[in-house]
């Protein structure tokens, strides 16, 4: 029997598995699994357990995480963004980055998936493809890695690094249930958020959860279909009427705000007619906040990076329309850790010549 990886479920999950597979011990299975959430250890025979149960436990559970092959840092204005990039058990790599959001709080994005296929001509990781999706525990992982093993003080968690997190919906969605575990890590559905090209499938059964208080945010980039077909391959099955329905049915509850984020394309996206088809397409959706983000070239960019004049102007359009709007400051350019700039197109041409 394979063990299996204890961080990869909730509290009540691994009681119920020990209940089932060890004929003793199985009666530490809470406090144990709150070491290996909360301290980042899996020691069993620290809770005074004899040899014979020690083992069991051994044979049953494994608490594995990935290697750190490196950190890169960039300094900004509200402090350090750092980059880890992780090697997997299959020696694929996926990267996470810490955001600090200010007033000493950080953001931990995550990934979903190693590479993605949604394509998005703007990022770097749509250019890797898709080589597979994350585990419940590779994504759990990500979060110990950065608690135990580097210390990141992280408060928010955003499933925003590589991948589309809701073409990996079952992993994503149990992943969220153990991250909200109050008998674990214990992160409020509140500090939760989940980021989506516009899987629509996915978001539908995002809905079904239950997670009154999770957040939600969606890639839109263009508000024309032609356009949005151009620069983000999922339109051509999922057009922006289908999708608009989708999010304006999506109300988990009364207070919700969708979070919108539009990538400023300088010469694709950038014009007020642009401006004024993004607000329309707003309209039905409810509260909304839209992030603007200023585009950061890749290996291979599809145009350049914004001026601060543009972008202001930008931000001017969209609030003569009624729409509120936040930009998001650039953070970890400078080591490839900035929004859309994460993944690493060459593992896809490592794997093909294994």
């Amino acid at each position: 029997m394979t063990p299996t990886p204890i961080h990869g479920f909730t509290s009540a999950e691994i009681v119920e598995r020990a209940r089932a597979l060890l004929p003793r011990g199985h009666g530490f299975a809470r406090r144990i699994h709150r070491q290996v959430m909360l301290e980042g250890r899996y020691e069993p025979k620290g809770f005074g357990l004899g040899p014979e149960a020690c083992a069991a436990w051994a044979a049953a559970f494994s608490f594995e995480l990935p290697e750190v092959v490196r950190v890169q840092s960039d300094e900004g204005d509200q402090g350090q963004t750092s980059k880890v990039v992780l090697r997997l058990r299959d020696g694929l790599e996926v990267e996470s980055v810490c955001i600090p959001m200010g007033r000493g709080r950080h953001t931990l994005c995550v990934s979903s998936q190693v590479g993605c296929k949604m394509g998005c001509t703007f990022c770097e990781t749509g250019r890797m493809g898709l080589l597979r999706h994350l585990t419940t525990d590779e994504i759990i992982a990500q979060v110990l890695v950065a608690r135990h093993r580097l210390r990141w003080p992280i408060r928010n968690i955003v499933f925003m690094g590589m991948g589309e997190a809701l073409d990996n919906a079952n992993n994503v969605i149990h992943a969220l249930r153990v991250l909200n575990d109050e008998a674990g890590l214990a992160i409020g559905q509140e500090r939760l958020t989940v980021c989506t090209v516009g899987h629509v499938e996915g978001i539908r059964l995002l809905a079904a959860q239950g997670l009154k208080r999770l957040n939600l945010s969606i890639s839109l980039n263009a508000a024309d279909d032609s356009l949005r077909s151009a620069i983000m391959p999922i339109n051509r099955r999922t057009d922006l009427a289908e999708l608009q329905e989708t999010l304006a049915s999506y109300r988990p509850r009364r207070n919700f705000a969708l979070g919108v984020n539009y990538c400023l394309l300088p010469g694709i996206n950038d014009t007020q007619a642009d401006a004024r088809a993004v607000a329309e397409f707003c309209k039905p959706l409810g509260r909304v906040l839209l992030n603007l983000i200023p585009y950061n070239p890749g290996t291979r960019p599809l145009t350049r990076a914004p001026q601060d004049h543009e972008v202001d102007r930008f931000i001017t359009w969209l609030r003569a329309e009624g729409l509120p709007v936040r930009e998001r400051v650039t953070k970890g350019r400078s080591v490839m850790a900035a929004c859309g700039q994460l993944g690493n197109p060459e593992a896809r041409r490592r794997r093909q010549r294994v």
